[in-house]
């Protein structure tokens, strides 16, 4: 079982989700074939949610270890 992150697209009322052709091709999926699913929405890290936050210089650094 490989795993993969995916984002899912609005289609019509639907909404999809594509396979990485890396992905199909490692697990000989072809056009027609069933498949199984198992969803779970993705986790996203703070990280990076900041964007014009500075970044911490070194006096920030002796700051915190004093």
């Amino acid at each position: 079982m490989r795993e993969s992150r995916v984002q899912a697209t609005k289609v019509g009322g639907s909404l999809m989700v594509r396979l990485p052709a890396a992905l199909a091709k490692a697990e000989g999926i072809e056009e027609g074939d069933e498949v199984e699913l198992t969803f779970r929405k993705a986790r996203t890290s703070w990280l990076g949610s900041m964007p014009d936050l500075p970044s911490m210089t070194r006096a920030d650094e002796l700051d915190i270890h004093e």
